[in-house]
C-alpha cells in the first residue's frame, strides 16, 4: 500500500484534482437524502471532495475523518475543526451519531475481508435507523478502460478485489443495511498515459507489483515501448452504491434496491 503520508502533498494533483472532486461529490450527494444534517466522510484525505460535500449542503455538518496526519491536515485547512485522525475499523462516535456516511475509495485500500467488514459494521453502528451510507465499489475494475495499458497490465499477478459489489453488499447485509441506490462518475483526469502508468509502477501504485518485485522490470519495459507515451487513455467510471439503515420497526425486504433520496438512484 502507497505510504499516504508521503503522498499527501502531491496526491490531488495526480488524482485529477478538483474535476475529479467535483464529479465524485455530486455522485456522493445525488445518493444522500436532503433532509441530512450530520454526514461523515470517512477516508477523507485532503478533503477536496469533502469540502465540496459541505458547501453544497450548507445545512448539513459534515465531518471528515482519516488515518493518515498527513492527509488529515491538508483536509483540516479545507474544513477547520471538522476533521478527526481515526481508524474507519475503529470510528470514535457514539452509535446513531449520523443521518449519512460517505467512503470513496476506501474498502479497496483493505487487504483483508475482514477489515472491510469491520469498517461496514462501524458505518452502519453510527448511523441513526433510516440513515444512508455510501461507497464507491469495484474501483480496480473501473480503472481497465480496455486500452493498451490495460493489455499490457493484464497478466500481473493477481489480488482479489475486497471492495467488489457483491462482496460489500453481502457485508451490509449482515450489519443490516439495505441496498438503497447507485451512481456512476467519470474520474476526470485519471486516464493514464504510459509515462504516467510506469511512474505509477515505480512508486508502488499496484500493490501485486511493488518496488522490487522480480516481475515489475519486465512489465516497465512493456509500458516504456507503447507508442503515445504521454497521450492519456479514458478515464475511469466509477461506481457509488447507497445501502440504507431501516428505520425502527421497519419491515422492509433485505435486498431490494430502493432509492436513497428524493429523485432517486443517479447514473452518469
Amino acid at each position: 500500500m502507497l505510504d499516504y503520508d508521503e503522498e499527501a502533498a502531491a496526491y490531488d494533483g495526480l488524482r485529477g484534482g478538483e474535476p475529479r472532486a467535483e464529479a465524485a461529490a455530486a455522485a456522493v450527494l445525488d445518493l444522500v437524502p436532503h433532509d441530512a444534517r450530520r454526514l461523515l466522510d470517512l477516508a477523507c484525505g485532503t478533503g477536496i471532495v469533502t469540502r465540496r460535500l459541505a458547501a453544497a449542503r450548507p445545512g448539513t455538518r459534515v465531518t471528515g475523518v482519516d488515518l493518515s496526519p498527513a492527509m488529515a491536515r491538508r483536509a483540516a485547512a479545507r474544513l477547520p475543526d471538522a476533521v478527526v485522525v481515526a481508524d474507519s475499523r475503529r470510528l470514535p462516535f457514539p452509535d446513531g451519531t449520523f443521518d449519512a456516511v460517505s467512503s470513496v475509495w476506501l474498502l479497496h485500500l483493505f487487504d483483508d475481508g475482514h477489515d472491510v467488514r469491520r469498517v461496514v459494521a462501524e458505518c452502519a453502528r453510527v448511523l441513526r435507523p433510516g440513515g444512508v451510507w455510501v461507497t464507491t465499489v469495484d474501483k480496480g475494475a473501473a480503472h481497465n478502460v480496455g486500452s493498451d495499458i490495460d493489455v499490457v497490465l493484464a497478466d500481473r499477478p493477481a489480488r482479489e478485489a475486497t471492495d467488489a459489489a457483491a462482496l460489500v453488499e453481502a457485508y451490509g447485509a449482515e450489519s443490516g443495511l439495505r441496498p438503497a441506490g447507485r451512481a456512476r462518475f467519470t474520474g476526470r483526469g485519471q486516464g493514464r498515459s504510459p509515462r504516467r502508468a510506469l511512474a505509477d509502477l515505480r512508486r508502488g501504485w499496484f500493490v501485486t507489483l511493488p518496488p522490487g518485485h522480480p516481475l515489475a522490470d519486465g512489465f516497465a519495459a512493456r509500458l516504456a515501448a507503447l507508442p503515445d507515451q504521454d497521450r492519456p487513455r479514458p478515464d475511469p467510471v466509477f461506481t457509488v452504491r447507497a445501502f440504507r439503515k431501516p428505520a425502527a420497526g421497519s419491515a422492509g425486504v433485505v435486498g431490494s434496491e430502493e432509492p436513497a433520496g428524493p429523485t432517486g438512484p443517479a447514473t452518469g
